[in-house]
């Protein structure tokens, strides 16, 4: 594995960028989406001479709003579509939005958002249906669209109007005749679930409308997108409900075992996903297809990708489904090198990143080093032990990424804050500070690093406490829900985008 050249070898700039999910922006709707904040945001990163937005995963979310726990690999978060271009275009009338306008705007309240939400669209699909247009304002045009994604669309459409139809339950607890895709009778189905299909189709025509708008403004502003995948897909989804035949399902389709990982910094009892896992063998005799295609629609999206959990492509956590815990999984091995040699051929020039946190092992640095992947470097993992922790400054490696923190992170303030004095007094002599800034300490470091990318946490340059984190991994709920003002982003911009620009140069980033 070693001895081969590496199938990448993309990351030879270096840069910095934010990481900052899509939902934490500013709007008049319950929720940050990919309207005007998103263009204000890029304009931010371009004068602050920052080059990368990476977000999380852009998926529908279902129980939970994790981005990791999606109805579908390929479509697009309905409550992310801007309702501005649906106001100006008559699709909608501003009394219609008000109840969206009375929600939270420093948080997300899901609950009222999903109440809220759903109507609106409703009526701006209605009046679109009844109007007889081929296409909304530039979108193009929607019989093509629906067209050129056909290949995972009708599954995820049907899915979602089938799910609507029997209340929001999962597929699983469907009657017989729709739990088993090959054998739902789609001429025979009710008028209302094709017409719900075709709606849903229609929020996915304006997502990816919207979303592709960005990412040329954003290519304008010299700004890349950095967009992520989750490795595996939620049982919940219409990816396993049209494809069981890819997944390690019993005969009744529950699985025969699930996703997670072992004991690790952020549980005692390692944390239980509960996804169902790939029945790999299957994906390999169709030469990945799949996955390529799903690896193919996010390149569509974004100018970069992160894998997560890249270490389950050389070996994944297997833990019984009955289990209460992740304890008492077990490893199995993965495709590896295989499916990263079909990827190469199929994407040369992809621009891919490795998330290779967690149990790291000789044989999955091997794979990192035979993809020629870049991995992750982050420094919240690195004080309070040996001076070989590979995510302290003077560890870190060319081809990778530093991060103070990630979205499974607190705040750097408040995992400063913390810390015990003895990892306190490790952080402050390793990087020769006071630490009466610690963020700010973390983010000139992370500048300094070998590290070709930086990417820091907007909470970070915000000097944001333990209020504005996002995601706790093991908790059940208060996750995924924060989100700033426009004027704390002002603030930031007037006060430290000059520092910052001059930070990109010192630094050659």
């Amino acid at each position: 594995m070693a001895n081969q050249e590496p199938f990448y070898n993309w990351l030879s700039e270096r840069s910095a960028g934010v990481l900052l999910h899509l939902s934490s922006l500013p709007s008049d709707f319950g929720i940050g989406n990919l309207g005007g904040s998103a263009f204000r945001f890029v304009d931010f990163l371009s004068r602050s001479g920052l080059k990368i937005w990476q977000l999380c995963p852009l998926g529908p979310t279902g129980y939970g709003d994790s981005p990791y726990q999606c109805f579908s690999a390929f479509a697009g978060n309905p409550y992310f579509v801007d309702l501005q271009p649906l106001l100006d275009g008559g699709l909608l009338n501003v009394s219609e939005i008000e109840p969206l306008r009375a929600l939270p705007h420093d948080r997300v309240d899901y609950g009222a958002l999903y109440h809220a939400f759903w109507p609106v669209l409703e009526k701006a699909y209605d009046r679109f249906k009844a109007s007889g247009a081929k296409e909304f304002l530039d979108y193009g045009d929607f019989a093509k669209f629906k067209k050129s994604q056909a290949n995972w669309l009708s599954d995820y459409t049907l899915f979602i109007a089938l799910k609507d139809y029997f209340d929001g339950r999962c597929w699983l607890d469907w009657p017989k005749e729709f739990r088993d895709y090959m054998l739902v009778e789609k001429p025979k189905l009710k008028r209302s679930v094709t017409n719900k299909a075709n709606f849903h189709a229609f929020i996915q025509y304006l997502f990816f409308a919207q979303l592709k708008k960005l990412r040329a403004y954003a290519g304008t502003k010299g700004v890349e997108i950095m967009g992520d995948i989750p490795i595996f897909v939620a049982l919940d989804s219409a990816d396993v409900w049209a494809n069981t035949d890819l997944f390690e399902l019993k005969p009744n389709m529950k699985p025969k075992a699930v996703a997670g990982v072992p004991p690790d910094y952020f549980s005692e009892d390692g944390q239980l996903w509960g996804n169902p896992l790939f029945k790999w063998k299957v994906h390999h005799a169709t030469g990945f297809k799949w996955w390529l295609r799903r690896l193919g629609s996010n390149l569509k999206f974004f100018d970069i990708v992160r894998l997560d959990h890249f270490r389950g492509f050389e070996s994944y956590w297997s833990v019984p489904a009955n289990a209460k815990t992740a304890r008492g999984g077990k490893w199995i091995k993965a495709p590896g090198l295989e499916f990263f040699e079909a990827a190469s051929k199929k994407f040369p020039n992809a621009k891919i990143v490795a998330e290779d946190l967690g149990v790291i092992t000789d044989e999955v640095n091997e794979l990192l080093q035979a993809t020629g992947l870049p991995g992750m470097a982050v420094l919240h993992f690195a004080f309070g032990g040996s001076e070989k922790n590979a995510y302290l400054p003077h560890n870190h490696k060319p081809n990778s990424v530093v991060y103070p923190g990630t979205h499974d992170n607190n705040t750097s303030k408040a995992w400063y804050a913390s810390l015990d004095e003895l990892t306190k007094d490790h952080v402050r002599r390793t990087l020769s500070v006071p630490g009466d800034a610690i963020e700010w300490d973390l983010i000139r470091a992370a500048y300094a690093s070998v590290a070709r990318m930086a990417i820091f946490p907007l909470q970070d340059l915000m000097s944001l406490g333990g209020e504005a984190r996002l995601n706790t991994p093991g908790a059940a709920k208060g996750n995924w829900q924060w989100r700033y003002h426009p004027e704390q982003l002002d603030a930031l911009e007037g006060q430290s985008s000059s520092y910052l620009r001059e930070l990109a140069g010192y630094h050659n980033r």
